[in-house]
């Protein structure tokens, strides 16, 4: 079998739905099929998904990758996922799912988060110092005072149903439940058991949970899964799914990362200080590092990642392509809600359209991307999205752009965090996810960041092809140095010279309206400056 014949199953469950593709081992992708997965939003913040739509869009869009490739049930070579982080799921004993999931965008444990990490001393940056710098020395990071993460989930989950608390055995992550299903092993990936905040990353090698942290989290060591590398094998899969999905017996399947984690190796950004920016649902910016380093005031942190020896440096945006979708669900088409995707015009591809037609800078109209708080470079669950100088001059498609290029302002204001935390200025970027695929934003984010964007071939299945990278390394078939080669770049976005005045203007006002409306934010939702 030759090298280029060789495939993976990639699996990418993002919290839009399951991404599933074959991915050779050059990293072209063979075949993409996808699922969507509802989410539950709730009062007081409350964001949730079923794990058994996650498994079951997983088998759907398995199936018809594999149906349209017959061959590639012989020349499968591994399996590998690369999941959303930050998700929290309770189960039982047995593995069940005693409860929905809590996503990443779920805030209801803000309150008891900020109890948990307060003390007798008083707060520096909202944590007990004490705490805090136990956090940082052997973690990297410190609980989201949002209550966006794990910390935060099993803290609400402790306090406001403690029934459930009790009956649950195990907190998975979505990654973690993905892999339980696949091989029947209980694992975490040293990436997606992070955001517990109770493991020891102070050697990447030797990733361990500490019983101090552990006590600081109230958990037991035994709510929580064993610790492996993403890179790990962790058995053949499953002979029930090997069935249902018509696969041979004994094919490998590799631990994967959590999503931040995959986009980085499905990037091609590998080298140190390499920038990659991800725009999905959420987005981020992120780089592979040498040290374990904590900017906790921009919240930036290195942290554990699929590489040996290497931290990944992570900045985040709550809300990116979250915003689109928005506009798309909730104004556009808000009266054919119920109509499948597929039954919907292109409509991102209109977006493009109509955003090309609008000059840089959308006629004056800003746009705050904040639709469920923000995480980076300030971390704020109060503030919240709007549109800025709406006059009677403007237009729908005044309004199209100004989504884009709010997305673009924010990804600036982090970048400016993102230099100074490597210590050298910016000068290109490799753009992954949904928002890669527009030419039109990515010329945006060349402009409003000033700086080179690469858009690679097949920008929307970075995750997946890093999960075939990932597997790849796993059974011994590719070094981790073989990554870049294999990540063909389709187009670079040089920053126009024209735009430069105007999107530096259009960013002084965008960091004046943040600092004018987040004591109003913070008013309206009673909560202290």
């Amino acid at each position: 079998m030759s090298h280029d014949e060789r495939l993976v199953l990639a699996v990418d469950l993002g919290s839009s739905g399951c991404k599933t593709a074959l991915v050779g081992l050059d990293g072209r992708v063979r075949a993409f099929a996808f699922r969507p997965v509802a989410s539950h939003v709730l009062p007081g913040a409350g964001v949730e998904q079923c794990p058994e739509d996650w498994w079951q869009a997983f088998l759907d869009s398995a199936g018809e990758v594999l149906q349209s490739n017959p061959q590639a049930r012989q020349t499968l070579v591994a399996i590998a996922c690369s999941c959303q982080g930050e998700g929290t799921l309770p189960v039982d004993r047995d593995g069940n799912p005693l409860a929905r999931a809590l996503l990443y965008m779920d805030m209801r444990g803000q309150a008891a988060v900020q109890r948990q990490v307060g003390g007798k001393l008083p707060r520096v940056a909202g944590y007990d110092p004490l705490k805090l710098w136990r956090w940082l020395r052997l973690t990297g990071g410190a609980p989201a005072l949002s209550g966006k993460d794990t910390f935060g989930h099993i803290a609400f989950i402790r306090e406001a149903l403690p029934e459930l608390y009790g009956r649950t055995a195990k907190f998975l992550n979505v990654l973690d439940f993905m892999n339980l299903r696949l091989t029947g092993r209980t694992v975490a990936t040293v990436d997606s058991a992070l955001t517990t905040w109770v493991t020891d990353n102070r050697d990447p090698a030797h990733i361990r949970y500490d019983d101090g942290l552990l006590r600081l989290a109230g958990l037991q060591r035994e709510q929580l899964p064993e610790l492996v590398r993403c890179s790990e094998v962790l058995g053949p899969l499953r002979p029930l799914v090997a069935e249902q999905l018509g696969l041979p017996a004994g094919i490998p399947v590799v631990a994967g990362a959590v999503d931040n984690s995959a986009a980085a190796l499905g990037s091609g950004a590998v080298a140190d200080n390499a920038l990659h920016l991800y725009v999905g649902t959420s987005s981020w910016v992120g780089a592979h590092v040498a040290q374990k380093k904590t900017d906790l005031r921009r919240q930036i942190a290195a942290v554990p990642c699929a590489l040996p020896e290497r931290y990944l440096m992570m900045v985040m945006q709550s809300a990116a392509g979250a915003n689109l979708s928005f506009l798309r669900d909730r104004i556009l088409f808000a009266k054919d809600a119920l109509l499948q995707d597929e039954a919907r015009p292109d409509v991102y591809r209109i977006l493009d359209e109509i955003a090309a037609g609008v000059p840089a800078g959308a006629r004056g109209l800003l746009y705050l991307p904040w639709l469920m708080g923000e995480r980076s470079p300030v971390d704020d669950a109060n503030l919240r999205a709007g549109l800025l100088n709406l006059s009677l001059e403007h237009a729908r498609e005044d309004m199209v752009r100004a989504f884009l290029e709010g997305v673009a302002l924010n990804t600036r204001w982090m970048m400016e965090a993102v230099e100074g935390f490597l210590g050298t200025p910016a000068r290109e970027i490799t753009l992954v996810g949904g928002g890669g695929q527009s030419d039109v934003w990515s010329q945006i984010f060349a402009d409003a960041l000033g700086i080179t964007v690469h858009q690679p071939e097949q920008p929307i299945q970075a995750n997946a092809r890093g999960a075939a990278f990932l597997a790849a390394v796993g059974i011994g078939a590719l070094d981790f140095a073989d990554i870049p080669a294999r990540v063909a770049i389709r187009r670079s976005f040089e920053p126009g010279a024209g735009n430069r005045q105007r999107y530096s203007d259009s960013y002084a006002t965008f960091r004046a309206a943040h600092q004018a409306l987040a004591p109003f934010y913070a008013k309206l939702h009673g909560a202290r400056s």
